[in-house]
């Protein structure tokens, strides 16, 4: 089927069968709603268990589904160079991600088909006042953009990750080091006098050890957009997997969807570092002692499984004295984290006050030698 004949095959949207209006994916009521009279359609819900699959690292589409069950087009920013999908009957005006004009549609809208979703839980007007509350607890923060409305236009966006489970097998080999202390007797002169005092001393005993480590990952969490600030989105990422539901198309409806963009090797390799992460500090646990140096780990994969999944975001960005700023509130749980402008004079005061607390620490110390 040519592309063409698909999107039609497609529907392009949910018409309302009481006025005829658009019906969009509603997160209070977690079905679809008219925004004209309100009438509501019930999502068949899929509570089905999310699809785990044997990694092969064949970055190849061939067993990938490519139908989304919704004519959509694919949107590049030329500024940002963030890719959506939206709906194939509508016009892009501005890039969802940076607020720039400059967008435009590719001829390819294909991309990997999500198998499970968590729909949006936190309505817009919900996220925005999530944000209000988030940033009048930022410290550094001026007070006036405390006080201030904040102007920004928030998008939900369905952002594609990757998820990786694995076994693992870590033989590790180091040297423990254990503080011990003794008594040691020295001496000095003071006001021309030599005396003798004693002083106790640390020292460290190193001995080598070996041994095996093993450790079961489950649904380590990969973004498969690479538009997004790692650290931003790593913030975000506490979503509950428990809570994923089959995909279906009604959940787009009113919302876009990111491209996947990282593929499944990129994605893996991702989470192996945070694993081999993991581990090392699990390992430096296990071995215990005072200090551990010389470490060296092999590990071993086993039963490496992924899934592909979309999981919901509200998505903004705003000017504050002609600097650019963006933000991000989790869809489900209202969690926000992104980017404030800092007031330097605050920032001065509380260097300023750190000094003060220190030097007073050490005057008193020194007054009561």
């Amino acid at each position: 089927m040519t592309v063409e004949a698909k999107a039609k095959a497609e529907p392009t949207g949910f018409p309302c069968p009481a006025c005829g209006g658009s019906l969009a994916f509603d997160s209070e009521s977690q079905n679809l709603k008219c925004r004209y009279c309100g009438r509501e359609e019930t999502i068949e819900h899929l509570l089905e268990t999310p699809a785990e699959h044997a990694l092969d690292l064949n970055d190849g589409q061939d067993d990938e589904r490519l139908d989304w069950g919704l004519a959509q087009q694919a949107i590049r920013c030329e500024s940002c160079g963030g890719e959506t999908l939206i709906p194939a009957h509508r016009t892009a005006g501005e890039c969802a991600f940076c607020g720039s004009p400059k967008v435009l549609a590719q001829d390819d809208a294909r991309s990997i088909r999500p198998e499970s979703v968590i729909p949006f839980q936190i309505s817009k007007e919900e996220a925005a006042a999530s944000f209000k509350k988030w940033k009048r607890k930022r410290w550094f923060v001026p007070n006036a953009f405390k006080r201030r409305d904040v102007r920004s236009e928030l998008t939900g966006i369905y952002i594609p990750f990757w998820t990786y489970d694995a076994d693992t097998v870590s033989a590790y080999r180091a040297e423990r080091g254990d503080y011990h202390y003794r008594t040691e007797t020295r001496t000095r002169v003071v006001d021309g006098k030599t005396e003798t005092y004693t002083e106790t001393v640390r020292y460290t005993v190193w001995r080598w050890t070996r041994g095996t480590y093993g450790r079961a990952f489950d649904d380590i969490l990969v973004p498969a957009s690479k538009q997004h600030e790692g650290k931003l989105l790593e913030r975000l990422s506490r979503f509950d997997l428990s809570r994923l539901v089959g995909y279906r198309p009604e959940y787009l409806s009113g919302f876009i969807a990111e491209r996947y963009t990282v593929s499944r090797s990129e994605g893996w390799r991702s989470a192996q570092e945070r694993m081999d992460d993991q581990l090392r500090r699990e390992i430096i646990r296990e071995i215990g002692g005072d200090e551990v140096r010389n470490l060296s780990i092999y590990t071993a994969y086993s039963s490496v499984t992924y899934k592909h999944i979309l999981l919901p975001v509200w998505n903004a960005s705003y000017t504050y004295k002609n600097k650019l700023y963006r933000y991000m509130v989790n869809g489900q749980t209202g969690l926000v984290t992104g980017r404030v402008p800092r007031s330097p004079v605050k920032i001065a005061l509380f260097v300023l006050f750190c000094l003060t607390i220190a030097l007073l620490a050490l005057y008193l110390l020194g007054s009561t030698e």
